[in-house]
């Protein structure tokens, strides 16, 4: 297995698992919107990027991540915002294989903290994260606007 950036021949395979991380959250979007985040992934001028799970021609998993400037620290921040290994992938590392590849990606560009999120139901996600770092305690809050 390898872990790479998403390139424009991954789509269908990103799409497949795209549709599996909708599906587990049981949230539906309009087509617009994921071929809008698809473009944005490889856009060079985006801060969404995409790291990909690989083995052979098959996609195992994604890490979607941006980093933005921070007012805590000297430097950025990075924000994984989306991750997702495939079901039948699961129990084989891939999500801290994923995971690591982006500390090992943040420290590379300089910076300064990670972090996510995740539902607070997700247990198996949260014993992967904990093995990480404890939460902060923090609660999020979201507004449509």
């Amino acid at each position: 297995m390898q872990i790479r950036d998403c390139s424009a021949t991954d789509e269908a395979g990103w799409r497949g698992l795209w549709q599996g991380f909708l599906d587990y959250y049981e949230v539906s979007l309009a087509p617009e919107i994921t071929a809008f985040t698809w473009a944005r992934l490889l856009d060079p001028a985006s801060p969404l990027k995409a790291r990909l799970a690989v083995e052979g021609d098959q996609l195992l998993g994604f890490a979607i991540h941006q980093h933005h400037p921070s007012t805590w620290v000297m430097g950025d921040d990075c924000y994984l915002e989306d991750l997702f290994v495939s079901p039948t992938a699961r129990g084989k590392g891939i999500g801290r294989a994923l995971i690591e590849d982006l500390i090992g990606l943040a420290r590379a560009n300089g910076w300064q903290r990670l972090y996510w999120n995740t539902d607070a139901s997700n247990a198996t996600a949260r014993k992967l994260y904990d093995s990480f770092t404890p939460d902060d305690g923090h609660v999020r809050y979201r507004m449509q606007l």
